[in-house]
């Protein structure tokens, strides 16, 4: 059993989207495993976000990174994306995971996001986010943020939906969609991904978020 956040729900203005598609060249084919939804068969909302992120040799200059998202509606439509970079660490995989799950699902609905990463789930269910921004992108001990490239589009993909859900689950212990999620970024880690540029230098004035919990504990890699 799960154990579901607090609901993002976008504000009223909107946020740009950013780019975020992570494709190896000439291997399209290999980041997106199922074709684009046409009209017919395109995702509705509600929509369940699986996400899983891999990475070998995690944090060090030969690792491997690898992330997957299953896309799934209530009418049974499925959308399988993979993909990867590389050096990496295993969180980055796991926000980019979300990232382009989120990326994939309609725009302006409902998401129920499933991951067992706790760092992604609560940065966005418990507040850390607004907390993070309101500090010029400071942990509560002052340190800078990791990841902050992935956290600012995440503020751009969580505000294209009406509501954004987290749910936790436990890995490796019989979920079969966060099974099948990690398979898949595990699969991804192995193949050749160009580096992906990061700007991780804090962003210009953020606007003032109203108070939120925030443990502190976001210096992770």
């Amino acid at each position: 059993m799960g154990s579901a956040g607090t609901p993002f729900i976008a504000p009223a203005r909107p946020f740009l989207n950013s780019p975020h598609a992570i494709n190896p060249p000439g291997a399209a084919e290999a980041a997106i495993l199922a074709p684009v939804p046409s009209p017919e068969n395109a995702l509705v909302s509600p929509v369940t976000v699986v996400t899983d992120g891999a990475c070998s040799a995690n944090g060090r200059d030969a690792s491997r990174g690898g992330w997957a998202a299953i896309l799934t509606d209530a009418d049974g439509n499925e959308r399988v994306l993979t993909g990867g970079e590389a050096p990496s660490t295993n969180n980055r995989m796991e926000l980019t995971a979300a990232l382009e799950g989120l990326a994939a699902a309609p725009e302006g609905g409902d998401v129920r996001l499933v991951t067992d990463s706790t760092y992604l789930a609560h940065a966005i269910s418990k507040g850390w986010l607004d907390g993070w921004q309101r500090r010029g992108w400071k942990t509560a001990s002052k340190d800078p943020v990791a990841n902050q490239d992935l956290w600012r589009r995440m503020i751009a993909e969580l505000a294209r939906h009406r509501r954004v859900t987290t749910e936790v689950v436990k890995g490796h212990a019989g979920h079969d969609a966060n099974e099948r999620a990690d398979r898949l970024a595990q699969e991804a880690a192995t193949r050749d991904w160009p580096a992906a540029p990061r700007d991780d230098a804090p962003p210009a004035a953020a606007p003032t978020a109203p108070p939120s919990r925030d443990d502190g504990q976001l210096g992770f890699f």
